[in-house]
């Protein structure tokens, strides 16, 4: 539900903020808690540095944070860090990519169908993680994992309903994301969300990269629509919200000004009639 002005009416007090301040201007406050979101985006737009940033806004709140990587080591995710000038101190980091150990020939399913065996493990683990550390706030990197794991699009919607029903009740916000590699993309998952942000990476023939994103969805809220282009530097996302014109109105004072020649100012009814905004 987008929405072109301002509507301070519509703007709820309760909201986790999402580390990004322009982000929280379009969001009309950040993420409502609770609920279940996704971020799309192609390699390379930003995904995993707005999660960070996400999970960091909440250790600086006090609150318990959980980082689930499916994809990335957290080697790799301790670079990105030290990239922007940040350490993923308070930040409980949950790493399932596959070991060396899954290549030896013992480990190789024979019986049933590795789906049915790691998608099972995998999320065992996570809800195990989730009971024990009581997150606030969790990241998942990335949904192209537990899509592959699933094998099939119905046992993938039955997992992620399934995981969007366990986090009712745990005052957990959720952050999916979902670098949109599979070749048939699907709308499952933006139907089952309570919303959806994308991240666009563009290289155009000429010049640098441009980047923006877009609010695609935000059930209740409404949101500064439309796209708004951002940047990644160190120390994060930085996100410039599309200017309004009815949003930077201002008022003028008009009165008329006298010309110095009483004849004229008599003639134009008083005064000049010119105006001058005061």
């Amino acid at each position: 539900m987008a929405l072109d002005s301002h509507s301070p009416g519509h703007v709820s007090k309760a909201r986790s903020a999402t580390g990004v301040e322009g982000l929280d201007d379009i969001l009309r406050g950040g993420l409502a808690p609770n609920r279940l979101y996704l971020l799309e985006g192609v390699p390379g737009s930003g995904k995993t540095t707005l999660a960070l940033q996400f999970l960091m806004e909440g250790v600086k709140l006090g609150e318990s944070v959980l980082y689930v990587t499916l994809s990335e080591s957290e080697e790799e995710l301790r670079e990105v860090t030290a990239s922007h000038g940040w350490s993923l101190d308070g930040i409980n980091v949950r790493e399932l990519v596959p070991s060396e150990n899954s290549l030896r020939p013992d480990e190789q399913y024979t019986m049933f169908h590795p789906s049915e065996v790691e998608l099972s493990e995998t999320t065992k683990t996570i809800l195990a993680d989730v009971e024990q550390i009581k997150p606030a706030r969790v990241v998942f990197d990335s949904l192209s994992e537990l899509r592959l794991l699933a094998a099939n699009p119905l046992r993938y919607r039955r997992q992620i309903l399934a995981l969007k029903q366990f986090f009712v009740g745990r005052n957990c916000t959720v952050l999916l994301l979902d670098d949109l590699t599979t070749v048939d993309r699907d709308l499952q998952v933006q139907s089952i969300a309570h919303g959806v942000v994308r991240l666009e990476l563009a290289n155009p023939e000429y010049g640098a990269e441009k980047r923006r994103l877009t609010v695609i969805k935000y059930r209740g809220v409404h949101f500064r629509g439309g796209y708004h282009d951002y940047i990644i530097k160190r120390g994060g996302l930085e996100v410039f919200p599309r200017l309004i014109a009815s949003e930077h109105r201002s008022e003028h004072i008009m009165e008329k000004l006298r010309s110095g020649i009483a004849e004229l100012d008599t003639l134009l009814g008083g005064a000049s009639s010119v105006g001058l905004a005061l």
